[in-house]
């Protein structure tokens, strides 16, 4: 990850935002299974297997450097009294997403038999956020405000002029948060079996 200051970002007491460490990866990959909801990982890792298999290879594409998944490119949020990953934002350079997304293909068809195409959720001209997540105890505290704003802060440092994301259409209380923090409305998608929509913000 390219050297990033967040110190102008508001964060909540207590907070600390920092570029991941691979030490972390066990909480990141648990973060983003939260954002992928339990149900989208059941589509990749189908009957007969179950979410804590899911987690286990989620957690070695995290220690990995050369992945979507990567701790590389991983935003955290820490509570620095419990010295605790709360909250995470995973983000990459749209642009390179096939080869990045090559990893979890290969591990997932050799963990569970995956083998269906996923179409693309981003492309080049963007910085992607790939996943977005909080634990329940910590939301509502602005954690994931202060991570959309280090995300932007990342896509300014990397050249990228906007910022990308899918989000649940069944899932309007996270869109208003990305919306008032700047995202537009840009096309719909696919991932993971649900209907998305693709929003962006200009940074």
């Amino acid at each position: 990850m390219c050297r990033l200051d967040f110190s102008s970002i508001k964060k909540p007491n207590g907070i600390e935002l920092a570029p991941a460490e691979r030490s972390q990866a066990a909480e990141i990959a648990r973060l983003i299974i939260r954002a992928m909801t339990e149900e989208c990982c059941a589509y990749f890792y189908g009957e007969g297997h179950n979410i804590e298999e899911f987690h286990s290879v989620l957690t070695g594409l995290v220690e990995r450097e050369d992945t979507q998944y990567s701790y590389k490119n991983t935003i955290v949020a820490v509570d620095e009294r419990e010295k605790k990953v709360v909250g995470i934002a995973v983000s990459y350079d749209g642009g390179k997403l096939r080869e990045l997304r090559e990893a979890f293909m290969r591990e997932a068809e050799k963990a569970f038999g995956f083998t269906d195409r996923i179409p693309d959720e981003t492309e080049a001209g963007e910085l992607y956020l790939d996943s977005l997540a909080v634990l329940a105890e910590y939301q509502h505290r602005g954690i994931a405000t202060a991570l959309l704003r280090a995300t932007a802060v990342k896509g300014t440092a990397m050249g990228l002029p906007a910022v990308g994301l899918l989000v649940d259409c069944g899932n309007p209380k996270a869109e208003r948060l990305y919306t008032a923090v700047g995202f537009r409305y840009v096309n719909d998608n696919i991932w993971g079996g649900h209907p998305m929509k693709h929003l962006q913000m200009e940074v």
